[in-house]
């Protein structure tokens, strides 16, 4: 039982770590914001997408732009290609996993979109290619990612990469970065009304 009480203050450790660190990502989030703006304000939409808890985290952020977030506005356009189970099932099982959002992103992506990739390793293949697909295309990418930033910061235009190598720390930051974002948003969308 000690141990168990003793990996909750740990984690929690771990935890303040990763946010002690956070206010060297506010330039490349106010990066991030104003690609975001640009996006909307050229009716453009943003597209996220990730594996696994990164995946949830997609949906949950693209939930936030289409519903709201704090305040009361209209619906801004967003979408996390993780939802479609047909279109994920069908595809990894006629073609490869590797390119379930590339195919995606070929299908629904413009040049005023802004396409926004999870990956806490930035070796993922399936992120990768997509982002990759979403550069020919022309839109704005941006990658959220981890450890050393793997291949995926050579890709994008605007690599986020925390500095850590725990997954669940990683994520963390993502999402503040995320609901950083929508807030954000939400005062700009504010100030417009």
């Amino acid at each position: 039982m000690e141990a168990i009480t003793n990996s909750y203050l740990a984690s929690l450790e771990r935890h303040r770590k990763v946010f002690a660190i956070m206010e060297q990502y506010q330039q490349q989030s106010l990066l991030l914001l104003q690609a975001c703006q640009e996006t909307l304000d050229k009716g453009g939409k943003v597209i996220w997408f990730g594996n696994g808890g990164s995946a949830a985290d997609s949906q949950h952020l693209a939930a936030e732009f289409v519903v709201r977030y704090k305040n009361e506005r209209g619906p801004l356009a967003s979408i996390a290609l993780t939802t479609d189970t047909s279109i994920l099932t069908a595809h990894a099982n006629d073609y490869h996993f590797d390119t379930v959002f590339e195919r995606q992103v070929q299908a629904l992506c413009k040049p005023e979109d802004l396409v926004i990739g999870l990956t806490t390793s930035g070796t993922s293949a399936n992120i990768n290619l997509a982002l990759e697909a979403a550069n020919k295309i022309g839109a704005y990418t941006v990658a959220l990612t981890g450890r050393d930033g793997g291949k995926v910061k050579d890709i994008v235009r605007l690599p986020i990469i925390i500095a850590n190598d725990e997954t669940a720390r990683i994520q963390e930051a993502h999402m503040f970065i995320g609901h950083w974002l929508c807030e954000a948003v939400d005062m700009l969308v504010a100030e417009k009304s």
